[in-house]
């Protein structure tokens, strides 16, 4: 049977049911019985049940705290006597391993005379509410990512065809870290391209573009004559017009 630890100053309770086939010690009369309930510093008496012989019920409550390493009660029953002390009927002790492995123990224990003879039953229900109970299932947990149950999406009824897929844990992590669908802002100013760099304005005048020629290729009428028509050139010795220079 295993032990049973971390019980100071916990709370034990003990209902004294009944007492069953009590040695009579009432001659003529029928006894009044009662129980007695010593645990450490603490006791506890019923009420008496008058005319009560050898069957008395008393269905009576204690509340007991747990002192460590004490493990049992002593139980003693009584006759009332009116005008004599009262008659001791039997004693018997009470142990609690049961109750504080189990939580709950239901049991008429057996109770002596001074000589060491049977002096009938007592019978006690206990309970006690930190008990060890064994684990009904050692099961591990599931796990949060598991596939959602039918019934359980907060916006929409679940797909009657819903396929369980395994959690995120069962797929291997990838060996490089994914990339984000948009890049991470920068903390520097971009900067433009080649076309758009800036240069420095060039300290010298822009050069006059070309004039257009006077001609243009696309016109439709052939050049006119050089020297225009009707000019005519003033008179003069054009053939040697200058003297010939002297050596």
């Amino acid at each position: 049977m295993s032990m049973v630890y971390g019980i100071q100053g916990q709370l034990l309770e003990v209902t004294v049911v009944a007492c069953n086939k009590l040695k009579d010690t009432e001659w003529i009369s029928r006894q009044d019985p009662y129980v007695c309930l010593e645990y450490g510093s603490s006791k506890y008496r019923t009420r008496t049940c008058t005319d009560g012989g050898k069957n008395p019920t008393f269905q009576e409550k204690f509340v007991f705290t747990l002192i460590e390493g004490l493990r049992e009660i002593n139980a003693v029953v009584w006759n009332s006597n009116t005008v004599n002390t009262d008659d001791f009927i039997g004693s018997g002790k009470i142990q609690l391993q049961k109750v504080l492995s189990h939580g709950y123990d239901d049991t008429a224990w057996p109770l002596q005379t001074k000589r060491g003879r049977h002096a009938g039953e007592v019978r006690l229900i206990m309970h006690y509410a930190n008990a060890n109970k064994p684990a009904t299932s050692h099961a591990p947990s599931g796990s949060p990512y598991g596939a959602p149950t039918p019934g359980s999406y907060p916006y929409s009824a679940a797909p009657q065809h819903a396929v369980s897929h395994p959690p995120p844990s069962a797929y291997p992590a990838p060996s490089h870290p994914p990339t984000s669908a948009y890049p991470a802002p920068s903390p520097y100013p971009a900067v433009p391209p080649p076309s758009a760099a800036y240069h420095p304005p060039s300290p010298y005048p822009p050069q006059p573009t070309a004039y257009p020629s006077p001609y243009s290729s696309t016109s439709a009428y052939p050049p006119p004559p050089y020297p225009p028509q009707g000019y005519s050139y003033p008179p003069g010795p054009y053939p040697g017009a200058y003297p010939p220079r002297s050596h």
